[in-house]
C-alpha cells in the first residue's frame, strides 16, 4: 500500500512543530522561572536584554555558544561529550507519544494532534524515562571528578527509586481506562478526569516527577553546597546548557503527561483542546517553580525513605484498592 501523501506531510509538519514549541518553549520557561522566583524573593529578575528582558534566553544562548567547550585532561571524551545529549533527546522524544489536542478533520480525514499514536505508548514513556539516567550517570563517570562521581550516583539512585513510584502510580489509569494507548486514556476521561477517581495516584505521580526532574526539594544531584555542581560540575559551553534544556524540557513533558494521565489532556469547556493542554501543561511547571522558591532541600536519607517507605507503599495500596473497587462494580 502506498503512503498517503497528505498523512505523511501532517506528520512531518508536527514533528516540526513539536521541536519548535518544545525548545522555545524550553528557553523561555528559563526566564519565566527566574522572573518568578524574583518575585517570590522580591527581587528585580533579568530585565535588560529586550522590553521586559524577554531577549534573555537569546543572550543566554550566545553566551553559551561563545564559551570555551572543554574535556577534563583524564576524563572520558566520547561519554564525556555523549552525557548531555542523553539528558535531553529521551525527553524530546517522549513528547511524540503525547496528545496535544483534539483530532484535526482535514481532507476528509479525522488527523490526530499526536506525532505517534502507539498501542504501548506508557511503556515507551516509561522506557525512555529510564534511558535518561543515563545521561546524568554518563556526565559523572566521564568527568573523572569525585563531585561529579557522588552527584551521578545520587542522581542514580534517586531516579531509579522515584521511577518504581512513578510507573506504580499510572497502574490505576491504566486498569480504568483499559489501555497503554495515551490516545484512549485521554478518552476514556471525556465525562470525568482521572483525579477525581485516583487523588492518591495523582498525588504520588506529581512527587515522583518532581524528582525525576531533579526539583528542590529532590535536587540532591546538583546539592552545591555539597557536591560543588553534582554531576555537570566539570562541563561548559553548550554541553553545560544541554543538561538544563533536557531539565526544562522534561519539566514541560512531564507537566504534559500529567495532564493526559489525570487531568483529562485536551478536554475541557469553550476553549481549544490545544488551548487546554498547554495550559494544563504550563500550570505543572509554574508549580514546579513556585515549589522551588518555598521549600527547602531534603537530607538524602529522607529522601530516599520517602521514595521507598511511603511514596511505593502508597502506590501499591492504591492499586489494590482500584482492583477491588472495580471488581465491585463490575468494571473488573
Amino acid at each position: 500500500m502506498m503512503p498517503d501523501p497528505v498523512e505523511i506531510a501532517f506528520v512531518i509538519a508536527k514533528i516540526g512543530m513539536v521541536l519548535f514549541v518544545i525548545l522555545t518553549l524550553a528557553a523561555y520557561l528559563v526566564y519565566a522561572e527566574r522572573r518568578l522566583l524574583a518575585w517570590i524573593q522580591d527581587r528585580k529578575g533579568p530585565n535588560r536584554v529586550g522590553p521586559q528582558g524577554l531577549l534573555q534566553p537569546l543572550a543566554d544562548l550566545v553566551k553559551l555558544l561563545t564559551k570555551e567547550d572543554v574535556c577534563p585532561p583524564a576524563g572520558d571524551r566520547w561519554l564525556f561529550f555523549l552525557a548531555p545529549a542523553m539528558a535531553a533527546i529521551p525527553a524530546i522524544m517522549t513528547f511524540a507519544i503525547v496528545p496535544f489536542g483534539a483530532p484535526l478533520r482535514l481532507a476528509g480525514r479525522d488527523l490526530p494532534l499526536q506525532v505517534a499514536d502507539l498501542n504501548v505508548g506508557l511503556l515507551l514513556f516509561m522506557a525512555l524515562s529510564s534511558i535518561a539516567v543515563y545521561g546524568v550517570a554518563l556526565g559523572g563517570w566521564a568527568s573523572n571528578s569525585k563531585y561529579a562521581l557522588l552527584g551521578s550516583l545520587r542522581g542514580l539512585a534517586q531516579l531509579i527509586s522515584y521511577e518504581l513510584s512513578m510507573g506504580l502510580s499510572l497502574v490505576p489509569a491504566v486498569m480504568l481506562a483499559r489501555s497503554f494507548r495515551l490516545s484512549d486514556i485521554v478518552a476514556a476521561q471525556a465525562g470525568c478526569w482521572f483525579i477525581l477517581y485516583q487523588p492518591l495516584a495523582f498525588v504520588v505521580f506529581l512527587v515522583s516527577i518532581l524528582a525525576e526532574c531533579k526539583r528542590i526539594p529532590f535536587d540532591l544531584p546538583e546539592a552545591e553546597g555539597e557536591l560543588v555542581a553534582g554531576f555537570h560540575t566539570e562541563y561548559s559551553g553548550m554541553r553545560f546548557g544541554l543538561f538544563f534544556v533536557g531539565e526544562y524540557i522534561n519539566i514541560i513533558v512531564l507537566g504534559g503527561l500529567a495532564a493526559t494521565f489525570f487531568l483529562g489532556g485536551w478536554h475541557g469547556p469553550v476553549l481549544p483542546g490545544i488551548l487546554w493542554f498547554w495550559g494544563k501543561a504550563l500550570a505543572f511547571a509554574f508549580l514546579f517553580i513556585w515549589i522551588r522558591g518555598t521549600l527547602p532541600r531534603l537530607r538524602y536519607d529522607q529522601l530516599m525513605h520517602f521514595g521507598w517507605k511511603v511514596l511505593t507503599p502508597l502506590a501499591l495500596v492504591n492499586i489494590l484498592a482500584t482492583a477491588w473497587w472495580l471488581f465491585l462494580t463490575g468494571g473488573a
